[in-house]
């Protein structure tokens, strides 16, 4: 049986930032330095990961964090409910096929610029030409409901402009761990020329199996 007595000894301000981390990634699944410093800095924090994940475990869930220049705090599934029929898998959002060929086309991206810069901005231009290379047709309303779905998962973030192709759109690590990797290798294979898909590999690649799909 979990003990949560560590609770009553937070003041009242690591009280607070412990329940808006339990809730946020319970609705979005990550936390993002770049998106949300200071939730990320309490929830990085070793002792109160292991507060987290010690209230987590009792519904089957637990934090990662991914440091290393990513600072990346994703919500899992605990490993001894992974096989666990009926909680499997429970907590996936399932994007549809256009989402997810627009996903690997946003990655791709990321990958393009990450390192030239701490931040990574791409233009909706951008997107469009690197969609019509892996031939991904959308409709401008698929795109919209598709950035607005990837902002609440804290991959993207937009300007108002993004009905232009001149607006800005923040690319976030996290889109690296959004998909399960054998679906995204599945989808990267078909539409990916084998050296972007080798490059993709080396740069160390990986997404998380209980995130969102």
């Amino acid at each position: 049986m979990n003990d949560f007595g560590f609770m009553k000894k937070m003041n009242e301000e690591d009280a607070y930032l412990f329940k808006r981390c339990i809730r946020k990634m319970l609705d979005t699944t990550f936390i993002v330095a770049d998106k949300d410093e200071k939730l990320y800095e309490f929830i990085s924090s070793e002792s109160n990961q292991y507060d987290v994940n010690t209230y987590l475990a009792a519904i089957g869930y637990k934090v990662v964090v991914i440091e290393d220049g990513m600072n990346v705090a994703m919500l899992q599934q605990a490993d001894e409910d992974v096989e666990t029929v009926g909680l499997k898998r429970t907590n996936l959002y399932r994007f549809d096929s256009k989402q997810i060929k627009l996903l690997m086309a946003l990655w791709l991206l990321f990958l393009e610029r990450v390192g030239y810069s701490q931040r990574v901005y791409v233009t909706v231009g951008d997107i469009i030409d690197k969609c019509q290379i892996y031939q991904i047709y959308m409709k401008p309303a698929e795109f919209k409901e598709a950035y607005r779905i990837f902002k609440r998962f804290s991959l993207i973030d937009y300007s108002d402009d993004i009905a232009s192709e001149e607006g800005k759109v923040r690319l976030y690590p996290s889109l690296q761990f959004c998909m399960d990797i054998g679906q995204l290798k599945q989808v990267m294979a078909e539409y990916a020329p084998e050296g972007e898909m080798a490059e993709t590999e080396q740069d160390g690649f990986w997404a998380s199996e209980d995130a969102d799909e």
